[in-house]
């Protein structure tokens, strides 16, 4: 198996790990910021240490931060705080599976945030898919209660709560997006890392910050969970540091389509470890918004 398939799937692993470990937070007492604020405590470190040893053995200098850097990484590093907040929260509500599904509508999202910050375009095959992604999310946020109406659909915690997390998504990922490429040295690794390294530190001193404002207690309460909330944060950087490494050795969107895989980790997730029943609905839902994404994916690089 070619390398670049292997980081893909590292990552999607970890990445769905994470997900499972912070649903699991939610058991032990954390708050949704709690369980967010595991992830970034834990491996901001880890991610500093990576980026130094990394620049040490590569001899690179880093990068110089402009105005523009901190623009795109501050509203990159907040979104996608909020971002998994709406996760974290999502869970209450409806299983694994279908939280991690709705969550996926920030592929979507973020072709749409990426043409009105970035003036990126998409063909109109990926317009279809737009469409098709945006089927599956209405599928797939009808209420337990199986009500079909639209405004129920659309209308409920759980729906609402996972676009929500995909529109934070989408933001922060164009985001990140403007951070790297704002950065005129280094390579592709260094700079995607350093940024990452800048951003985690930051979502650490403010998600931090308002903890100690308003959910007192909270922090403490993280660090006392640490035998889940740890391998949070290091199945977090092992995630990024998988999704960098696969994008410095191949085409970006095929890193993308192989990533979708993680759908199918989070079924088996959800039936597996937390014994939870997807409806035929839910399958349907998923399968769906899966279609299109990959086809969103898939359009850009058979178009290039």
């Amino acid at each position: 198996m070619e390398p670049w398939l292997l980081f893909t799937f590292g990552a999607a692993i970890a990445q769905t790990i994470r997900f499972m470990l912070q649903k699991q937070l939610k058991t032990v007492g954390l708050s949704n910021g709690g369980a967010t604020f595991a992830r970034f405590v834990y491996s901001a470190p880890l991610v500093a240490v990576m980026i130094v040893i990394y620049a040490s053995l590569s001899g690179q200098s880093f990068p110089h931060l402009s105005s523009g850097f901190w623009a795109f990484a501050v509203t990159g590093g907040i979104a996608q705080i909020l971002a998994t907040i709406c996760v974290v929260a999502v869970f209450s509500y409806r299983n694994f599976a279908v939280g991690i599904t709705l969550k996926k509508s920030e592929v979507v999202l973020t072709a749409i945030a990426g043409f009105l910050v970035l003036g990126e375009t998409v063909s109109w095959i990926g317009g279809i898919a737009i469409g098709i992604g945006l089927a599956g999310v209405l599928i797939l946020s009808d209420p337990p209660e199986g009500q079909g109406r639209i405004l129920s659909r659309l209308m409920n915690p759980a729906a609402g709560l996972g676009i929500l997390s995909g529109v934070f998504f989408a933001i922060s990922a164009v985001g990140y997006g403007g951070a790297t490429r704002s950065l005129e040295t280094g390579d592709l690794i260094l700079r995607a890392g350093f940024t990452l390294a800048w951003v985690t530190a930051l979502q650490t001193m403010i998600l931090g910050a308002w903890l100690l404002w308003r959910e007192q207690g909270e922090i403490g309460r993280v660090f006392g969970a640490c035998r889940i909330s740890a391998p949070v944060g290091v199945t977090s950087m092992i995630g990024s540091f998988c999704w960098f490494s696969a994008f410095a050795i191949q085409n970006v969107a095929y890193v993308f389509a192989v990533g979708q895989v993680e759908l199918i980790f989070s079924i088996l997730a959800s039936a597996l470890f937390f014994k939870e029943r997807i409806i035929s609905r839910e399958y349907l839902g998923i399968g769906v918004l899966a279609f299109g994404i990959i086809l969103l994916v898939f359009s850009d690089v058979s178009l290039r």
